[in-house]
């Protein structure tokens, strides 16, 4: 493996449910602690599925973070190589943006165009059902390990990623704490299907009209295409 390669880091998931932004988390973790050579690439993929197959097709070492459903504890941390991943990434679906990447790698092998090599670092995730939600503590206190996972493999690759100062590890835990911090209490923020909102006097449910309130309507078509 030579310096020609192109690497890219990808971090797929959602950081408004919880711990599904665990793969975006990472990659911006690792943006902010590590300096990386020209032919390393790091995205925050989110879940823009298919829009991210450009960008497969154009990588020869593709890595990938991501929140997956191992059947583990929570915490838990597993890496799957190439011809596994895509079986990892479909085993259940976790959510839209899962399946949608196992799709981009499928069609980016249909289109000939598929990585060389494959490392997938995933987190087994302890909540997702927290919209606004930071990641767990479990979850979040995985991420310097799974970090430590990519940079052992770029070694693997002959690619050293030069570390940045400690301030910049403690910049993205302010980031974190930040969004925590200003995300609205349960007592402000309504949530699609709360109570207080269902059951408000200021709204009313009103029944829909039922078959014996329909009228039947002959329509004659001829003539008008």
């Amino acid at each position: 493996m030579t310096k020609e390669n192109r690497i890219l880091i990808l971090g797929i998931g959602n950081v408004l449910w919880a711990d599904e932004g665990f793969g975006v988390r990472a990659v911006e973790a690792l943006r902010q602690c590590y300096a990386f050579p020209e032919n390393v690439s790091l995205l925050d993929g989110g879940t823009q599925g298919l829009y991210l197959l450009e960008h497969v097709q154009n990588a020869d070492v593709l890595v990938v973070l991501d929140a997956v459903d191992y059947g583990l504890e929570p915490g838990s941390l597993k890496t799957a190589r190439d011809a596994e991943v895509p079986h990892y990434l479909g085993a259940k679906k976790m959510s839209l943006h899962q399946t949608g990447f196992q799709e981009v790698l499928a069609t980016a092998e249909l289109l000939g165009d598929y990585p060389e090599h494959i490392l997938l670092v995933g987190v087994q995730p302890e909540e997702l059902e927290d919209y606004g939600g930071s990641l767990r503590p479990r979850v979040r206190a995985r991420i310097d390990a799974a970090i430590d996972l990519v940079i052992e493999y770029l070694a693997e690759l002959g690619i050293r990623p030069q570390a940045l100062d400690s301030g910049n590890t403690q910049s993205h835990a302010l980031d974190l704490n930040r969004y925590e911090q200003e995300r609205p209490s349960a007592e402000q923020a309504l949530r699609l299907g709360d109570p207080r909102v269902v059951l408000s006097e200021a709204y009313e449910v009103a029944p829909q009209p039922g078959l014996a309130d329909a009228v039947s309507v002959d329509v004659d078509h001829r003539g008008k295409y």
